[in-house]
């Protein structure tokens, strides 16, 4: 789209979209974990930054956080210095119920943020899981099963089988503040997964025309989501790569914001090149120094994680 040429909110999406009415919205007191998935179809947009730079942010406000990589690609697991290659165990291994989430989770660098590595095993997860039964909800059990108690049976564990994978998930080792689900650039059977088992689906969206139009996609799809699996799934817009001196950038967060409104973060994240090196030393941007002080997206991505927090506090 030239510079000439006026931006059609008609291609951002049905601007009657409403966010989950208060009824549908978790019980206070509920101490689950937010879980939360960030995706997009359209790839470009930032989206594994966030899962890093989002989850470092949340660790340095005395969070425990679990990133879990759902992308073939492995670059969520890249971006916190694993090699996917060599690292025994994945979230392929979960999926198909060969192993636990809590034994394939590695620690990172960084106290109170650990991740579930990802390989290319992933691929086959796409090609495999819709013929399983009640595919959609697998992620959903795994979670509920591994990190949140389950209610007393009365059935109480010997010492000959407190090892036992029952007893795993019935006693959570690690009990997580958030869970952040990176998926992959696609709506395939992986992202829906991710969105049945959601609370808040973070949705990274560059403003640009076709980083745009896209979100009409995952407004049918949030709908879909809503009406047969996850009633309670609430989504918000977080814009990315932002350059205030473009006009196309400005033009385009406006009808994002109007035809949105309450949907969209009021965090906004600018183009930093920081963010690039960040991720080569292995790193979230919050934890990466830099001469002169925090970096400008640092400053960002903890106030989302404010945002968050705050989101947090008024809805768990």
């Amino acid at each position: 789209m030239s510079e000439k040429e006026s931006f059609d909110p008609k291609w951002v999406a049905d601007t009657s979209e409403e966010q989950v009415p208060a009824e549908h919205q978790p019980a206070p007191g509920n101490k689950t974990p937010l879980v939360i998935a960030i995706a997009n179809q359209k790839g470009g947009v930032a989206k594994t930054t966030t899962v890093v730079s989002l989850g470092g942010a949340l660790a340095t406000h005395g969070k425990e956080v679990l990133l879990i990589d759902l992308d073939a690609q492995a670059n969520l697991t890249l971006a916190l210095g694993k090699d996917p290659s060599r690292l025994r165990g994945a979230i392929t291994d979960v999926l198909f119920h060969s192993s636990t989430l809590l034994s394939v989770s590695r620690e990172t660098s960084i106290p109170g943020l650990d991740l579930v590595p990802s390989n290319s095993g992933m691929d086959l997860a796409e090609r495999f899981l819709p013929v399983r039964k009640d595919y959609e909800s697998i992620l959903t059990r795994t979670l509920s099963a591994e990190l949140r108690p389950r209610p007393d049976t009365g059935d109480q564990p010997t010492e000959g089988n407190r090892t036992t994978p029952s007893y795993e998930r019935n006693f959570p080792v690690i009990e997580y503040d958030y869970v952040i689900l990176d998926c992959p650039p696609f709506m395939g059977a992986v992202t829906l997964n991710a969105l049945v088992a959601a609370n808040l689906l973070i949705i990274p969206t560059q403003p640009e025309y076709f980083s745009a139009h896209a979100l009409r996609t995952m407004m049918t799809l949030i709908r879909q989501v809503r009406s047969q699996q996850n009633s309670k799934l609430v989504y918000r817009i977080l814009i990315t790569l932002f350059d205030k001196r473009n006009r196309i950038h400005r033009q385009v967060q406006e009808q994002i914001n109007n035809s949105f409104g309450e949907g969209v973060f009021d965090t906004v994240i600018g183009v930093d090149t920081k963010l690039r090196e960040s991720a080569i030393e292995g790193v979230p941007i919050s934890h990466l120094k830099f001469p002169g002080g925090t970096s400008r997206s640092a400053l960002q991505y903890d106030a989302l994680a404010q945002e968050i927090i705050q989101y947090d506090w008024q809805h768990q």
